[in-house]
């Protein structure tokens, strides 16, 4: 939109020169298959992927990148996000549009409520110190816990919960009645998909989301991961609450004047450990020239 880059989503611009077949497009919203042929003559594909529409949002499936779930003895799906470009490359296309409970990554958008609605001073304020000891929410996001957030939720209140849930957009914005406070991001109902992440989360890394940019700010350095010669790398893991949850990776790398923000999802009873999730993320980055081959291991 506003920089022209050679990243990897950028494959999925070159395919606006292609025309589609009627019938030929996969509309991420409402799941419906696409099919048809390549005209007698048209340029093969295949190095850059499949074609997919997502509403204004133009994408490429890449499915000889599916081998990495394969080898790793998972299932599920990948988005990576060109912020500047509107373009993404998925990878188990079917399962992007798919929906489900965002386990402990809710506590990006749990922090951001907190700070502006005055829940929790800051990021450095000890939260239950009345019961053993207390956290701060820097310390709970560094080590992916849910006690404290659990809590924050309880301050923040289900009605302000639900209007900033709403505000965001976020996911289906289901958070349930006031029984649901401390768990609708673990049980449910609320879900969201890999695309929803990945769009949410360009509005995070950018500083555009309706909270002050103060907490914005403040947030990201808390997910901040690595920093590399030319990169920076930003995200927290996320899980349910039992053996059969989703297990997610979601974050963005900010390269020169790129941004691309990503989320990996593993389907339910293959979760495997932050390790797994983190190692497999860091793969498909390196593959689409994200990152730098020798951040491919954590």
């Amino acid at each position: 939109m506003r920089t022209d880059t050679e990243s990897a989503p950028r494959r999925s611009r070159r395919t606006r020169g292609y025309a589609l077949t009627a019938g030929c497009a996969l509309t991420l919203f409402t799941g419906v298959a696409c099919g048809g042929t390549e005209e007698e003559g048209e340029p093969d594909r295949s190095a850059v992927g499949e074609p997919v529409e997502l509403g204004d949002v133009e994408a490429v499936e890449r499915g000889d990148l599916e081998s990495l779930f394969e080898d790793a003895g998972v299932d599920g799906t990948f988005v990576l996000y060109d912020a500047n470009g509107r373009s993404a490359v998925l990878v188990g296309a079917d399962g992007a549009h798919e929906r489900a409970v965002p386990g402990t990554t809710f506590e990006l958008p749990n922090t951001l409520i907190a700070l502006q609605t005055g829940a929790v001073s800051d990021v450095d304020e000890t939260i239950s110190p009345d019961r053993g000891e207390g956290r701060s929410l820097r310390a709970d996001l560094s080590a992916s816990g849910t006690s404290v957030h659990h809590e924050v939720a309880e301050r923040i209140g289900h009605e302000r919960m639900s209007t900033w849930v709403d505000r965001f957009d976020y996911g289906n914005r289901g958070v349930g009645d006031e029984d649901d406070l401390g768990r609708f991001w673990a049980e449910g109902p609320l879900e969201i998909s890999a695309l929803e992440q990945a769009t949410f989360l360009a509005g995070l890394a950018r500083a555009e989301l309706p909270v002050d940019v103060e907490h914005q700010e403040a947030l990201r350095e808390l997910v901040s991961l690595e920093e590399g010669s030319d990169y920076r790398l930003f995200g927290p893991t996320g899980h349910g609450e039992d053996d059969e949850a989703h297990g997610w990776w979601v974050g963005w790398v900010e390269r020169s004047d790129e941004l691309h923000t990503f989320a990996l999802r593993l389907d339910e009873g293959s979760e495997g450990d932050a390790e797994l999730r983190e190692s497999l993320g860091r793969g498909f980055l390196v593959e689409l020239d994200v990152l730098p081959g020798e951040a491919a291991e954590a």
